[in-house]
């Protein structure tokens, strides 16, 4: 079967006890970061159709990944997270925005 898709770093090892074989390469700056945001795509409609932990769990490693990527420490991104909480509120009041006029 052929993929062409970014995987996980033990899949590998994985196929290899099961018994299976595996052609692999590794991918350059600009493809990896090509390759996360399809996967963060196709997690996030995983998580859509099933709601379960372990597709959030993955989309979750996949933004991991990308903030790795893109040189932006986890910890800080957190910390933003919080602030903007903090700042703009969250989403826990399920608000819905039906119409805003400027003043």
């Amino acid at each position: 079967m052929k993929y062409d898709k970014l995987i996980r770093d033990k899949i590998p090892e994985i196929i290899e006890k099961k018994g299976g074989t595996y052609k692999i390469r590794l991918a350059d700056d600009q493809e990896y970061w090509s390759k996360l945001k399809v996967k963060l795509t196709e997690e996030v409609a995983e998580f859509l159709e099933s709601e379960s932990h372990e597709e959030i769990a993955d989309v979750l490693e996949v933004l991991q990944a990308a903030a790795e990527h893109k040189g932006f420490e986890w910890d800080v991104v957190l910390t933003t997270q919080r602030i903007k909480a903090e700042e703009r509120g969250g989403f826990k009041k399920k608000i819905i925005l039906e119409e805003s006029h400027d003043a």
